[in-house]
């Protein structure tokens, strides 16, 4: 039922937004990774609600607890288990969509595919699941920097208001020096501006966030169908309200011409590398230790405080009127999200070359 990712390192996640709790049990993950349980807790905090003016105002602390799998601080190679218990949850917010499709989620779908949908907050297809992976991405971090691999993700856009520069350009020790979570100092303050002037309008925006993997081996990924930038397409297009995914020159690219595009190789040190690297990283599915980036564009959020047209499960005309605490624009929370899934991909393919190679 497509509650699982990954082939060696494999997720397997579980909860609803208004449940009791949200969980994660990991099958495949190595023995011995020391397990950070601040570093953990902090990368939960960074996708928690209720951060900033700019985020929901759920409140919920997000704190987790390890069922099974860990041994005096460290992981044992068995299944490791991981639960995040509900404490703020405000069902009688949705009461008044019970019987009714509000626009552009997930509720007529789901009705329609199960025949019975939990409408308190989206219930399985809302975007709390998330914090399920990125409890389970930052065990993926963990285990990933003990092999000097590093995932930066920041936000690069909110609205039309975006920086101009290219990771190469970015201090990514400033992304967390503010709410929105862009390292481009100079345009933070725009970004956090635009979403505070739109949540006060009643109304959401969308946004980019981009990411940059450090230190990743060649021949990560397969020639067919494996490819490493498939992989972490299907990885970022399965994050709730994710609308594109584009990696190295993108679609940029396709304005160019072969002798533009082209990444020359050179040798250094007796290691081989490329000129530029318009490539992202990735060259026929399979990496080339270079450094991998892409872009994640995410919708404005469907649920707005305004009235909106829709209609009931009787097909009968109603009007949907936005209640609850919601983001006014997910990028600023999704940077976590995103960095989670890059993880958790790279990590899975890194354990499956190890079986593939001697």
């Amino acid at each position: 039922m497509s509650n699982s990712f990954g082939s060696v390192f494999k997720i397997t996640t579980f909860g609803e937004s208004h449940g009791r709790a949200l969980g994660v049990t990991i099958d495949g993950c190595p023995a011995g990774i020391t397990l950070d349980m601040d570093f953990i807790q902090d990368e939960l905090a960074r996708r928690k609600p209720g951060q900033s003016k700019i985020t929901t105002q759920r409140k919920e602390p997000d704190s987790f607890e390890i069922l099974s799998g860990v041994f005096e601080g460290k992981t044992t190679g068995t299944p490791l288990a991981m639960v995040i218990f509900n404490t703020d949850q405000k069902s009688k917010d949705y009461s008044h969509i019970a019987d009714s499709y509000r626009p552009s989620h997930a509720d007529f779908t789901y009705q329609e595919k199960y025949g019975i949908r939990d409408y308190r907050g989206g219930g399985r297809s809302s975007a709390r699941e998330t914090a399920a992976r990125v409890a389970a991405g930052a065990v993926a971090k963990l285990a990933l920097r003990q092999l000097g691999i590093q995932i930066h993700g920041y936000v690069s856009q909110a609205g039309d208001i975006k920086t101009s520069k290219s990771h190469t350009e970015l201090d990514f020790s400033l992304t967390e020096s503010n709410i929105v979570r862009c390292p481009d100092l100079e345009v933070a303050d725009d970004m956090i501006s635009l979403i505070d002037s739109v949540r006060k309008d009643g109304d959401t925006i969308g946004g980019v966030v981009s990411c940059v993997i450090k230190g990743t081996p060649v021949g990560l990924g397969e020639p067919v169908f494996d490819k490493l930038h498939a992989r972490l397409g299907a990885a970022m297009l399965g994050i709730n309200a994710v609308k594109g995914f584009e990696y190295g020159s993108g679609f940029e690219g396709a304005k160019m011409r072969g002798s533009q595009h082209n990444d020359l190789f050179d040798s250094k040190d007796g290691k081989v590398t490329t000129r530029t690297n318009l490539s992202g990283g990735i060259q026929g599915g399979i990496s080339n230790g270079e450094d991998i980036y892409f872009n994640v564009a995410f919708k404005p959020v469907a649920t707005i405080m305004r009235d909106q047209d829709s209609v009931d499960v009787h097909g009968e005309a109603v009007t949907v009127s936005g209640k609850g605490r919601h983001d006014p624009c997910v990028v600023p929370r999704a940077v976590p999200i995103v960095e989670a899934m890059a993880a958790l991909t790279i990590l899975d393919f890194y354990l499956l070359q190890r079986t593939t190679k001697l």
